[in-house]
């Protein structure tokens, strides 16, 4: 692949690591500086490498700066570039897929060479394939450039189809990446606000219709057979469930099971008291990963989280995040919310934001309690304009459980009764 290569001053160093690693690899390069670390003005280098890719010149660009951010906005105004900011493999898995990026933007004041070696990789392998994604990004692509400026009351024709939640979850992921944390919402989201067929944020369809993909269909009983797992995954290919959850030693059997379905594996980690140390807990998501495992629901540390050790509780939670993202699985954090009252509960998910996981979720199913509407509403309220999301697990064993937890916030639904849900829905 021809590939365009820029960088400021403070990408400088990045650049040369990923043009000589992008060159081994065997793609031909267009680098349109800078040429040291002198400083210098990253929107010159930007327009450079969006102009190489809108004319043509390269397949795809890589523009370097300190956090990537004005880079990606200087890009954009290139008609023809879609350029898209990336700090983990799935935000350089998403911007190809869901967007058909064409610049990738990284920062290299927030990432190492290792991991940004890993992001180019994946955004040059993915492909934007699905006709949904591809219809979006036609959308994208057909917006015409605004014929005078704004007006002070309106809104910039860019921004004119998000909503303001749209808005606050991206300042809210900008906004930690930079350090800093948005004011809080004014409180949890309203229980009655949605109703069926409605879609929730980064919902995978409208309800009725779409609940199978919302559900992680269990079997987490310990004494759980071969025969009752086979089945379980045979009902997920059936009814075409988001993915079965399993306890790890079953991870490749169930991938093997499911494989070429589109139906995930997902692994229980720390399961599920969650009290062991956090290397096991991560060596343990690293082999259910290895074995095939898409997606990773660890356990905290409850005991530390009311002790108030709040380190303790971090380490423990980036531990299996960093063993997720380095394999491209998506880290749900179960904070048990039957054993914590609500400062803990915001704490664990604040936790959970820090340490950059990709979903909080309620419940083991092992506790005193599960998941009701209204700890899903304070956990969403909480995670979700930092763009995480919320799985609702322990207690949902039909359609109207599952819809109360999905109008509270949730995306996800963890249940055993899976197939009593779908056939609610019907």
């Amino acid at each position: 692949m021809k590939i365009a290569i820029g960088s400021d001053h403070g990408g400088f160093e990045l650049k040369a690591a990923l043009s000589g690693w992008l060159r081994k690899s065997g793609h031909e390069l267009y680098d349109v500086g800078t040429s040291s670390n002198e400083a210098v003005d990253y929107p010159v280098f930007a327009k450079a490498v969006a102009h190489a890719v809108a004319s043509g010149q390269a397949q795809r660009g890589i523009m370097i700066d300190g956090a990537g951010i004005g880079s990606c906005m200087t890009a954009n105004k290139v008609s023809g570039v879609r350029a898209a900011m990336a700090y983990d493999l799935s935000s350089a898995r998403n911007g190809r897929e869901h967007n058909d990026a064409n610049v990738l933007t990284l920062g290299a004041g927030l990432i190492g060479s290792s991991l940004a070696r890993q992001i180019v990789d994946v955004f040059l392998a993915t492909d934007c394939t699905e006709p949904r994604h591809q219809r979006r990004v036609a959308m994208i692509d057909g917006l015409a450039a605004p014929t005078s400026a704004p007006t002070a009351t309106a809104a910039p024709p860019e921004l004119s189809g998000l909503s303001d939640t749209d808005i606050d979850r991206i300042v809210g992921r900008l906004a930690g990446m930079m350090g800093s944390t948005p004011a809080a919402q004014s409180g949890p989201v309203d229980p009655s606000s949605a109703v069926p067929g409605d879609q929730a944020p980064d919902s995978p369809g409208s309800l009725p219709g779409a609940i199978a993909k919302y559900i992680d269909h269990t079997i987490l009983k310990p004494d759980a057979t071969r025969q009752q797992v086979a089945k379980v995954c045979d009902e997920a290919i059936e009814h075409g469930f988001k993915s079965v959850c399993v306890n790890s030693s079953w991870s490749s059997f169930v991938s093997k099971r499911l494989r070429g379905s589109g139906v995930l594996t997902c692994t229980v980690v720390g399961f599920p008291l969650g009290a062991g140390a956090p290397e096991v807990k991560a060596a343990e998501a690293r082999q259910a990963i290895r074995d095939g495992a898409k997606e990773i629901d660890m356990v905290i540390n409850v005991g530390a989280l009311k002790a108030g050790e709040d380190n303790e509780v971090l380490r423990d939670i980036r531990a299996v995040v960093e063993a997720c993202r380095d394999g491209s699985a998506i880290c749900k954090v179960i904070i048990e919310t039957a054993l914590l009252n609500n400062d803990e509960k915001r704490r664990a998910c604040e936790l959970s934001v820090k340490a950059r996981a990709h979903f909080v979720k309620t419940s083991t199913g092992f506790a005193k309690g599960g998941a009701t509407a209204e700890d899903i509403s304070l956990m969403a309220s909480i995670v979700r304009r930092h763009g995480l999301e919320v799985k609702a697990s322990g207690g949902v064993r039909d359609y109207a459980d599952a819809l109360r937890m999905i109008r509270a916030g949730a995306t996800r639904i963890g249940a055993s009764s899976s197939v009593d849900i779908v056939r609610g829905a019907r």
